[in-house]
């Protein structure tokens, strides 16, 4: 599966950023949301239509170090390398782009505008810096782009569409669109060509057995022979509609299949005609009150906390001979996480969990703790290690700003040498393998 950089660079675009531009602009922050929401496909499929362009790849690789991410708001408006670039993604439709988003989020048209600058700043900005903690020269980066064409329709909000922004949607990603629809039309019409044969094989052997029954019926007198005939035909009839019915089951299941894009996005096309047992939901997590001695830390019930506490109360780690008890139990932190690519900025949230181990440590202080940072089995190895290392690093000096450094005595960073997940697996199931983590030590 291709890696889906939106999902990269939604890491800049969180609620932190949306409420500092609703403020500045003086805009809703729903309307920005959304304003965002629109534009962040547009912006990467406008990359990925220009994938072999050397003035846009050349744009992204300076954008790595020209500091777009840590100014989005703002460096975006008036930095030489976006508003070139946006003169060649978009030429004479920018204008169309920045009316359709206004109108589609509610927002004035400078706004609109403004936010336009900030997405694409957001968008080389996090390209840029992937590429060079990936190692991807100019043809890793066109591959990369070339990658997000399968996906950026589907995912436009509901209401909006390449062709909406005067973009040529057609222009854009109509070979792939045309190869999908080919392939659709070739399986209709092979399982189309199916169930017709099936039909007029089932009716001609219907006519001969009822022309044989006929026959006979007027050369035998007893009554007792029309049963030789009958039930034969009533067999055959029968099997011909368990034929019929499993062909247009699998017309139905092949139509939906070949609108799954390359990726394994899939368009359920056939919905309003066939209906499938929906999958249980895992349910969502919620914040609870984790009793900490008399005082309610909020956190998950059976999450990191919670599963801390308890081994604490239990004497587990009282009763621990040596560190060689401890080491193979580690708890993944459950809210702790760092903006893609950065060892040194943590996404809005985290700051709420490491105050919960602050307050477990001095609970316990006769405890004792290590960190350990991973990846996912993607990009350079070496520098996988050295994220890992300096992100755990980052979390030590957190807790001993916090007061409980002593109780600190490790952060070690193992890069993807424990990672689980194929690194052709999707950005999403990847994720699992890019934690944070902590586990007693003595």
């Amino acid at each position: 599966m291709s890696l889906n950089v939106i999902d990269l660079i939604k890491g800049q675009l969180g609620p932190a950023l949306v409420s500092q531009a609703a403020s500045q602009f003086g805009e809703s922050e729903s309307g920005i949301s959304k304003a965002i929401g629109g534009l962040l496909p547009a912006v990467v499929g406008g990359l990925a239509n220009n994938a072999d362009n050397p003035g846009v790849l050349d744009a992204i690789t300076k954008a790595s170090s020209s500091g777009i991410l840590g100014n989005l708001l703002g460096g975006s408006s008036n930095n030489p390398i976006i508003s070139t670039l946006l003169s060649s993604l978009f030429g004479d439709k920018i204008g169309g782009l920045v009316n359709s988003i206004a109108s589609f989020s509610g927002i004035s048209n400078n706004s609109a505008g403004s936010l336009l600058n900030l997405v694409t700043g957001a968008t080389v900005g996090t390209v840029g810096k992937y590429a060079a903690d990936n190692n991807l020269g100019a043809s890793g980066i066109s591959g990369l782009l070339n990658d997000q064409k399968g996906i950026i329709s589907s995912l436009l909000p509901a209401g909006l569409s390449l062709a909406s922004f005067g973009l040529g949607a057609e222009n854009w990603f109509g070979q792939a669109k045309e190869t999908v629809s080919s392939v659709t039309s070739t399986a209709k019409d092979n399982i189309a060509e199916g169930v017709a044969t099936a039909r007029e094989n089932v009716s001609e052997g219907a006519r001969e057995i009822r022309e044989q029954f006929e026959n006979n019926n007027n050369n035998n007198q007893g009554g007792g022979s029309i049963w030789k005939w009958l039930l034969p035909l009533l067999l055959l009839i029968a099997a011909g509609y368990f034929l019929w019915k499993q062909c247009e089951k699998k017309q139905t299941t092949t139509t939906m299949t070949s609108t799954s894009d390359s990726t394994g996005t899939h368009t359920d096309t056939a919905s309003a005609t066939t209906s499938t047992p929906a999958s249980t939901a895992p349910a969502a997590k919620t914040d609870e009150n984790i009793d900490l001695n008399g005082v309610m830390l909020k956190g998950y019930k059976g999450g990191m906390e919670d599963q801390m506490i308890s081994f604490l109360k239990s004497g587990g780690y009282k009763n621990a001979a040596d560190d060689a008890v401890l080491k193979d139990k580690w708890y993944d932190f459950d809210h702790v996480n760092f903006k893609m690519g950065s060892s040194t900025e943590l996404e809005a949230g985290s700051q709420g969990q490491l105050d919960n181990l602050v307050a477990i440590l001095k609970a316990f202080p006769d405890s004792k703790v290590k960190i350990g940072g991973y990846t996912d089995k993607t990009g350079n190895e070496a520098s996988n290690v050295k994220l890992s290392q300096a992100r755990a690093d980052f979390i030590k000096a957190a807790l001993a700003k916090a007061g409980v450094g002593a109780q600190v005595l490790g952060a070690e960073g193992y890069g993807s040498k424990f990672a689980k997940v194929d690194a052709k697996a999707s950005d999403a199931e990847r994720a699992a393998d890019r934690k944070m983590s902590v586990r007693f030590a003595k």
